[in-house]
């Protein structure tokens, strides 16, 4: 029988705003949406405290407002938005499983979340609560990368579960070149010099400066429960 101890007891789970997408090419798929849910509470039931920081490209981009002339500072509250609404989303599809759920949020909107307070958090964690951070760190300019890397070293995470499109870090984009190499172990002192897209460099320095390690993984089916359980798929940054 394979072993399903778990290989941590606290993650951080970084979650595109993508990863809600489906085979839609904008919004939030709820099939796909309670699909990742349950995935969720499969980790949970190992006895894995997990919290969750969310993205929100599949509504709105910062970065695209700004480059189509809009204000960046206004564009990136735009996208914080975003992650609020598919924080909503996925809290509604977890409580669905019969998960206790808390939605902390950056910025301030009472209606539906909480406001982020470390001790809190880390005691909804304590009692087995699953939280879902959104609206990054709260302030323009800021990726929600960098908030979960900030995020998973106040909650005192063991590691950053990063899932992604693609199965782990590669020397450069495999869509686009067929001879890219993955690498199954990378320093983080090696993926800022050579510019890897991994994380932004802010959460890579946060992480190296605090040993914190990543492990970057496709998104498919069972991926997330076998990088819980510390089964050799993707990439590991440290």
């Amino acid at each position: 029988m394979p072993d399903t101890k778990p290989a941590y007891e606290r993650i951080l789970l970084k979650l595109s705003g993508e990863a809600l997408l489906g085979r839609l090419s904008y919004g939030i798929d709820i099939p796909t949406t309670q699909s990742i849910a349950r995935e969720i509470k499969e980790i949970h039931g190992l006895g894995v405290q997990v919290a969750i920081m969310i993205g929100g490209g599949n509504i709105f981009r910062g970065l695209k407002g700004a480059e189509g002339g809009m204000d960046r500072a206004s564009a990136d509250q735009i996208g914080l938005l975003g992650t609020i609404m598919n924080g909503i989303a996925l809290q509604d599809a977890l409580e669905k499983t019969g998960l206790v759920t808390r939605h902390v949020s950056a910025l301030e909107i009472k209606a539906v979340a909480e406001p982020f307070v470390r001790r809190k958090v880390v005691s909804h964690l304590d009692k087995g609560r699953v939280v879902v951070f959104t609206a990054g760190i709260g302030s323009p300019f800021f990726t929600t990368d960098t908030a979960a890397a900030l995020r998973a070293l106040e909650i005192r995470a063991q590691v950053i579960l990063k899932a992604t499109k693609v199965d782990g870090v590669y020397s450069a984009d495999p869509l686009l070149d067929p001879r890219a190499r993955k690498f199954k172990t990378i320093r983080f002192l090696d993926v800022i010099k050579k510019g890897l897209k991994v994380m932004d460099s802010t959460a890579i320095s946060l992480c190296k400066d605090n040993n914190l390690p990543i492990v970057v993984f496709s998104l498919k089916k069972g991926n997330i429960k076998k990088a819980v359980l510390g089964e050799p798929i993707g990439s590991i940054v440290r």
